[in-house]
């Protein structure tokens, strides 16, 4: 699958836009955080844990959703402004 970052968790990933990620057979949203906070640490897991997430555009609220394999994931943290 594909994760994308944007503003913030770009920063907190090491400017890295967007990354493949393997998913093992039966993996959930929430393994697939794991496993980018096992890949870029804290930096990132403090922003995913505010951050909203979009898989194939749809919002998530429910991490124990089963992506498919080409499934695209965004992460979209908290905008300042208005």
């Amino acid at each position: 699958m594909t994760v994308r970052y944007f503003a913030g968790a770009r920063a907190a990933a090491g400017g890295v836009s967007s990354e493949a990620v393997t998913l093992p057979e039966g993996a959930t949203v929430a393994d697939i955080l794991s496993q980018l906070e096992a890949r870029h640490g804290a930096p990132l897991a403090r922003v995913l844990k505010a951050s909203s997430l979009l898989l194939d555009e749809v919002a998530v609220r429910d991490q124990t959703l089963r992506p498919h394999p080409n499934a695209t994931l965004d992460v979209l943290p908290p905008f300042a402004g208005g």
